[in-house]
């Protein structure tokens, strides 16, 4: 977070909610002259990941309903599954069986044949 993020919370900000992440939800103080709305937005916990936010509140941030998750809990579905971080650009990230950057090379089978044109 940066310093303008921090310091723009502290004077404007004001608490909506909290997810199970860790994340907490600001929404602007009173209003604005000449704006319809009050800006909406998030402090990640730990490092900032869009993907950490849950429907609900992703809803919320983008003026999608103006209930908050804190007012109206969503009810919780069969089908859904809990976060899963997106690993991608880190050392935890899937490689495949072959991948080059996992240290070694892939067994050579003799089932690939190059192309001759």
């Amino acid at each position: 977070m940066t310093i303008g993020t921090r310091l723009w919370t502290k004077l404007k900000g004001e608490l909506v909610g909290e997810d199970a992440y860790g994340n907490r939800y600001f929404q602007e103080r009173g209003k604005r002259r000449g704006r319809w709305r009050r800006r909406r937005w998030v402090l990640y916990k730990g490092r900032a990941e869009a993907s950490k936010v849950p429907p609900e509140w992703h809803a919320w941030l983008h003026y999608t309903v103006d209930v908050t998750p804190v007012d109206e809990p969503p009810a919780e579905q069969p089908w859904q599954k809990p976060h899963v971080p997106n690993l991608t650009g880190t050392p935890e990230a899937y490689r495949p069986p072959g991948d080059l950057r996992r240290g070694r090379d892939a067994k050579v089978t003799g089932a690939y044949e190059p192309w001759v044109p």
